[in-house]
């Protein structure tokens, strides 16, 4: 590909000017500059540069920005924290050592740990009704602590409180990751309400003599009054009519459809694939798709912890580690393999001078699935001769490790390992056996060897760009 040099010194340079810049608006940046490249290939690869800069680009990079699934992703990711913590918790009251667990309960160790995982895992609802309600309202220049703060009252008054001896209290389930569709749902209007108050300056003003904290908190009065008064309002009408609960319907409405999805392999497939598409086209995937179907994800993932804890039987395959920590390997587009197809060339003799300096520094980072490096110091980015293997490597993926589970050759998960936990490492800490370190092996395997043809058209064009005589 011609002028590809001249791509990576205009993108540095970018860099350089603009550290301060979004993600998404560096990788439009480079994406340009790519494309204009690209295009000296021929009319062909004009044709396609064309399109893609004119007709997908604009949409997909709406969708990236899009407020909304802004808001989702960021609030949702405030809770995972408490996820991790968790589910650090869990895997110490559950670790696969016979033995393990009768000792822990023998000498009362147990329930406390299971204790941490209700006061964490158990309170990602709870948290996203206020992190959403947070980050949009964060993005509208208005007071966003004030706007969480309201829209996790309203979550607690839709919420049915259950009764016992003990007196009335919440249910740690449907604070949890079941909790989350109406957290979306309550934190999105609420927010919204919230903006429209301050935008047509309905509050309750102070001097300017007042400290900034206080003036805050007597503006959200009257807003705070109206959007809590509405939700009671709804929570009175469907328990007087002896309908379901808000957390009920949400579930129907948001959970039923985004379940055909998220709940069956044909459809967790056509997920992945846009996500590997969006990545493609410089648009950041995990942003865009993980928006959307992380709170089923999120949702399967706790009930089989619940199961767990239960003593049940776990029954959902896709979860959130299902797809971090199988699926995309190495990161969007399951690049480790590729990464490590990078390796085995730059340690041939006869390889491109870009080859050897890429494979450093895209192998470290990718083994902790951190794939910038790799798509855009390739770039993977509207890289036509690496699409292939970067929209099938994943729905492979996806397909072994789905199989495997079904089958129960390896235990379905039931904790999450950070995104940045190394292959092996975090198969057996999801699924806590060492069938999930052996699944994740072979998924390796697979991945390297359907990026090593590619990859091997991408090294040709790379000692004809240097000069090096091609065998």
């Amino acid at each position: 590909m011609k002028g590809f040099t001249s791509a990576d010194k205009s993108f540095n340079m970018y860099l350089v000017d603009n550290k301060k810049q979004s993600t998404t608006y560096k990788t439009a940046v480079y994406t340009r500059v790519y494309l204009e490249n690209i295009n000296n290939g021929g009319e062909n690869m004009d044709n396609i540069g064309r399109v893609l800069e004119e007709k997908i680009m604009p949409i997909a990079g709406k969708l990236a920005n899009n407020q909304y699934l802004v808001a989702i992703r960021d609030g949702i990711t405030m809770s995972m924290p408490l996820i991790i913590i968790g589910s650090i918790f869990m895997v110490i009251a559950s670790f696969p050592v016979p033995g393990w667990e009768a000792w822990l309960g023998e000498i009362g160790v147990s329930g406390y740990l299971w204790k941490g995982v209700d006061s964490s895992f158990g309170l990602v609802g709870l948290v996203s009704a206020f992190g959403i309600a947070y980050s949009l309202s964060e993005h509208n220049k208005v007071d966003g602590l004030s706007a969480g703060i309201i829209s996790l009252s309203s979550f607690i008054l839709v919420t049915p409180f259950v009764s016992g001896e003990a007196g009335a209290g919440i249910s740690v389930g449907l604070i949890g990751a079941r909790g989350l569709f109406v957290a979306i749902i309550l934190g999105l209007i609420s927010a919204k309400i919230y903006q429209a108050f301050i935008d047509r300056d309905i509050q309750i003003k102070m001097p300017e003599t007042v400290p900034p904290a206080v003036s805050k908190s007597f503006s959200a009065i009257l807003p705070g009054a109206v959007i809590i008064t509405l939700w009671l309002i709804v929570f009175g009408v469907l328990d007087k009519f002896g309908l379901p609960n808000l957390h009920d319907i949400a579930g129907i409405v948001l959970g039923k459809p985004l379940g055909l999805l998220g709940n069956n392999i044909i459809g967790t497939m056509f997920v992945v694939a846009f996500n590997s598409i969006f990545w493609f086209l410089g648009i950041h995937g995990g942003h865009v798709v993980n928006s959307i179907m992380k709170p089923v994800w999120i949702a399967n993932l706790d009930a089989n912890r619940v199961a767990y804890q239960a003593g049940e039987a776990l029954q959902h395959i896709i979860t959130e580690p299902f797809m971090d920590n199988f699926v995309y390997l190495g990161g969007g587009g399951a690049t480790l393999g590729l990464v490590l197809a990078i390796a085995y060339y730059a340690r041939k003799k006869n390889t491109s001078k870009r080859t050897k300096t890429l494979a450093p520094v895209t192998v470290v980072p990718g083994l902790f699935n951190i794939n910038e490096p790799t798509m855009f110091g390739m770039p993977v980015v509207l890289n036509l001769m690496l699409i292939i293997p970067f929209i099938l490597a994943p729905m492979i993926n996806a397909l072994i490790t789905y199989a495997a589970m079904a089958t129960h050759l390896v235990p379905l998960t039931r904790t999450v390992a950070t995104w940045t936990m190394p292959p092996i490492i975090s198969g057996f800490l999801t699924t806590g056996s060492i069938a999930g370190s052996i699944l994740q092996i072979v998924l390796i395997i697979v991945d390297v060897c359907l990026y090593l043809p590619f990859f091997a058209m991408v090294e040709k064009s790379f000692k004809k760009e240097e000069g090096i005589e091609v065998k």
